[in-house]
């Protein structure tokens, strides 16, 4: 894993968004595998700011998302398929048929989780994976458990993630208790991957993720046997792996 240390959370977004970038210029028909939470708002800012400059063009990009609230509408305010428009799509040139979002609207999780798995395998797998990565140390929503998991699938979120997730929401209670994410395995079929972490609350799972021993119950552990693993986080985030 090649840890590259920000100053703070603007530095942060900024070197993450250079990353995304270069992949961009590469190979404009580039596949990116997006996340949504407050940690990456800042490099789609970035990205979305040096589009509107003309220095990166996402006209032949397409995305695939880790992941989605299970019952939530794709035009409900609280829906990933609504942040990822209202954080970085509607400000960029992307074709929104080629953005992809794991279906929460669908009740039969069986079906849902099916489908999103083969589209990802038809794109060919992200060229380039962003991830942040929970307090508890979890990726997309895999959350700690005693495997890793395989493709996408329905989990019972945790009460640290509820909780976690709440200050986007008028009251815990709203917040659903479940999500479809991409599975540890299919994470791991990117080329690349690029984990972004800020803050002193994130300190002790970027560690276990760089440094603790690979198990599922840090399931971003996993990440120390990635061929191409990228970490950019703040001086907080790396205040315990001096």
């Amino acid at each position: 894993m090649k840890i590259i240390k920000a100053k703070d959370y603007e530095d942060m977004s900024r070197k993450a968004a250079n990353i995304i970038s270069a992949q961009v210029i590469l190979k404009p028909d580039c596949v990116l595998g997006l996340a949504t939470g407050s940690t990456p708002i800042g490099a789609y800012k970035q990205l979305a700011a040096w589009y509107e400059k003309g220095d990166v063009d996402f006209a032949e990009v397409s995305t695939y998302n880790l992941d989605e609230y299970r019952g939530l509408s794709h035009d409900d305010p609280q829906s990933y398929h609504y942040f990822m428009r209202e954080n970085f799509f509607d400000h960029i040139n992307i074709n929104l048929n080629n953005t992809h979002v794991p279906d929460g609207s669908n009740p039969d999780a069986a079906a849902a989780c099916s489908e999103y798995d083969k589209i990802v395998a038809d794109a060919g797998y992200p060229d380039l994976q962003l991830l942040g990565i929970g307090n508890n140390g979890h990726i997309g929503f895999n959350e700690p458990d005693d495997h890793f998991s395989k493709g996408t699938h329905c989990v019972d979120l945790t009460e640290s993630t509820i909780q976690a997730n709440s200050r986007l929401f008028d009251s815990i209670d709203d917040v659903p208790r479940q999500a479809y994410t991409m599975g540890t395995q299919t994470i791991m079929y990117a080329r690349m991957i690029l984990v972004v972490a800020n803050g002193e609350a994130k300190a002790q799972a970027v560690h276990d993720m760089c440094y603790g021993p690979v198990t599922p119950e840090c399931p971003a552990s996993i990440l120390q046997l990635h061929t191409n693993c990228v970490v950019v986080a703040d001086e907080a985030a790396l205040s315990l792996c001096e």
